[in-house]
């Protein structure tokens, strides 16, 4: 697969193990460009690479408690581009969580477990569908 073909991907989150081992499982079983980012505004700062879709951990400042949190980074990505999925991550399985998530646009919303990985595997996925959609859509519809 060429370089322009593969997808790129930031993934954000302070907890260093976690994010190493996502790093990881991404580079084994799929082909994708990685980005790796232990906070928001490191990722914020590197918007101008064009990421195809960010991952981002909900909480962020777990370590740095003046960092600003996935939520607050969730915003300024949608601010720089509305269209860039962002799949928000997080070890709080609670429906509240994942509500505020997508009152702030995040495409999905993601517990950390065992299963993670296979559910972002879907999830972008599913996002290239809508995609490809939303192109043949266009072009139909530029052709009426």
């Amino acid at each position: 697969m060429t370089t322009e073909k593969k997808i790129k991907l930031f993934l954000v989150d302070d907890d260093a193990l976690f994010l190493k081992s996502l790093e990881i499982e991404f580079l084994d079983h799929a082909d994708f460009i990685l980005e790796t980012y232990a906070t928001g505004e490191l990722c914020l700062a590197n918007l101008d690479r064009n990421p195809d879709v960010v991952i981002l951990d909900y909480q962020l400042d777990g370590i740095d408690t003046s960092a600003i949190n996935g939520i607050q980074t969730l915003d300024k990505i949608k601010a720089h581009n509305a269209e860039t999925p962002v799949v928000m991550l997080s070890s709080q399985d609670r429906i509240e969580v994942a509500i505020d998530c997508m009152h702030h646009q995040a495409f999905d919303y993601v517990v950390k477990s065992e299963t993670a990985f296979v559910r972002l595997q879907k999830i972008i996925g599913t996002i290239f569908t809508y995609k490809k959609m939303e192109k043949q859509l266009h072009w139909y519809m530029d052709r009426m």
